[in-house]
């Protein structure tokens, strides 16, 4: 795997933690060139130490993301690896969440992600060679109650790709999504406390109080996969002659996925919100 992926030139965003970070370890072990991007570069000085080239940017911000596609075009010549992993999970009741932040969700989860692919496609399109990785969700599939705005985006994603991978197939560029379960890292905390920032005392908060608690014991589960899980992953699908359009991977990521697809939309919604409420 390692000869094949040697010299490639890869740019990963949301990399100061997590598995944006587990993945810029392995990629640069694999002899890539790695470049790892990130609003908090100050959390990324250990992968400058080994080798991987940081750059600080905040996919809100388009001159940040121009700026660091250039430089690495400047630096190597080309882009032949993205991967979109850059995101977080704003939750609370659709209601009680302000417009604003409901539209910041989807301009880093989102708007940001497809912003960089139009960066990096032409320079793809031109070494007709590229794959973009977007970086998704088991709840791009399902939902949960507390968290329709982060699922919105990453139901969008899912289409997203689905068209970019229909669209550039013809210049020799793949679009692959990954769908992570539970993941040990800091995500579930941050979708903890906006939950409960945002509807812990409202009309919502009988049910925001007892997903606040399944989400807490379900990433404190020690079953729960960590991040190098999905990164080996996103490894196996970088390396295949033909990589599938879609991995599930992680705890619990297809056993919820294959209830999700067998079951009725009231079935399924009855038996999530019996295991909220037996939380």
């Amino acid at each position: 795997m390692g000869n094949f992926l040697k010299g490639k030139v890869v740019f990963i965003t949301g990399a100061s933690s997590g598995i944006g970070e587990a993945t810029a370890m392995l990629l640069h072990k694999e002899g890539c060139r790695v470049y790892a991007a990130a609003r908090r570069i100050e959390k990324m000085e250990h992968l400058q130490a080994q080798g991987i080239r940081v750059i600080k940017m905040d996919v809100t911000h388009d001159d940040e993301m121009v700026a660091g596609v250039e430089r690495i075009i400047k630096e190597q010549g080309k882009i032949d690896i993205l991967v979109n992993n850059a995101g977080y999970g704003s939750y609370g009741a659709i209601e009680d969440v302000p417009l604003p932040e409901a539209r910041r969700q989807f301009e880093v989860n989102i708007f940001g992600l497809a912003r960089l692919a139009q960066l990096v496609l032409p320079h793809m399109r031109e070494n007709h060679y590229g794959k973009i990785v977007n970086i998704s969700s088991m709840g791009g599939k399902f939902c949960t109650p507390m968290g329709g705005w982060y699922h919105a985006t990453k139901y969008a994603l899912e289409g997203l790709s689905d068209c970019l991978r229909m669209e550039t197939r013809e210049f020799g560029i793949d679009v692959i999504i990954i769908e992570p379960g539970l993941i040990k890292s800091e995500w579930g905390d941050i979708a903890v406390d906006a939950m409960l920032k945002m509807s812990g005392r409202t009309a919502y908060s009988k049910l925001a109080q007892a997903e606040a608690r399944m989400y807490k014991k379900s990433y404190a589960d020690p079953k729960s996969s960590n991040p190098q899980v999905i990164a080996q992953v996103i490894l196996k699908a970088l390396t295949s002659k033909n990589p599938k359009t879609r991995y599930a991977a992680g705890y619990r990521a297809k056993t919820f996925l294959f209830f999700r697809k067998i079951l009725s939309d009231k079935i399924f919604d009855k038996l999530m919100l019996l295991a909220v409420k037996q939380s």
